[in-house]
């Protein structure tokens, strides 16, 4: 187990890039990332020299992508902890429609949303998982990404895996690794939810939607994610700044979970 501690000097886009170069990152890689800026230690440009640091290493042949997700472009009800039921009809006539362009993402991490907001950035336009991207092979791999299709066959997460890329959990743990949601989908028979959400109109203002999908469930994903490490020797462990790091291929993840959610899952329980 690694222990944490506190670095003795500041981190600087220079050191960043020289740690994360010893934890697995490379050149020309397409690299999704999950993080926590925080769990680095004090940054000399917080989450700018990140991001700057990535890109460094990832050179011009690379792509950099991150979770942009909008949970809260959602039905009220399903909220935690729900507004006042009575508000619940103003909500959905009154959310703003999602908008790839506008729209911040939530809950995700500041190195995220620094990606997102970057001159340059893609964006796909899922209305509530959506992925933004960098680099040489961004507007390749957001291109195609389905309402009623989270994170599946039809989503930048399957396009990733396709081009044989990784994930670096900067920070924080399996919890977080998107990847283990599309093993969820090929699933003999996946468990089916109704979401619901704000989008744009096509005659513009914006409209309320409901949609069924695959029911994502992340409830088991530390548990799957260190049997996954146990398991098969592909995941890269060491250490960035203060925070215990990780990087994998996706295409691995995948398949491991695929056959680990059959022997461990007997009824999932929707999250």
């Amino acid at each position: 187990m690694l222990i944490s501690y506190r670095p003795p000097t500041p981190l600087t886009r220079q050191s960043l890039a020289q740690q994360f170069q010893a934890v697995g990152v490379r050149p020309a890689d397409v690299l999704l990332i999950h993080s926590s800026l925080r769990s680095l230690g004090w940054v000399s440009g917080g989450a700018l020299a990140v991001v700057q640091a990535l890109l460094d290493v990832l050179g011009p042949h690379g792509t950099l992508v991150a979770p942009s997700q909008t949970a809260n472009n959602r039905d009220p009800s399903t909220w935690l902890p729900a507004p006042p039921e009575e508000w619940w009809p103003i909500i959905r006539e009154s959310l703003p429609g999602f908008d790839p362009d506008r729209t911040p993402s939530v809950g995700v991490g500041a190195i995220a949303e620094q990606i997102r907001t970057w001159p340059g950035a893609v964006r796909s336009g899922h209305p509530q998982t959506s992925f933004a991207a960098i680099g040489a092979r961004a507007a390749e791999l957001m291109r195609e990404h389905r309402t009623e299709c989270h994170l599946g066959e039809e989503s930048p997460l399957a396009a990733l895996e396709a081009v044989g890329a990784s994930t670096l959990l900067l920070g924080v743990g399996f919890d977080r690794a998107t990847a283990f949601h599309l093993a969820e989908y090929r699933q003999p028979v996946p468990p089916r939810r109704w979401y619901a959400c704000a989008v744009l109109a096509e005659a513009g203002g914006r409209r309320w939607i409901e949609y069924e999908d695959v029911a994502l469930n992340d409830h088991d994903f530390a548990r799957l994610g260190a049997d996954f490490e146990r398991d098969t020797g592909v995941v890269a462990a060491g250490r960035v700044g203060a925070a215990d790091s990780r990087i994998f291929p996706i295409r691995d993840a995948v398949a491991y979970a695929e056959k680990w959610f059959v022997n461990n899952r007997s009824r999932p329980a929707e999250v």
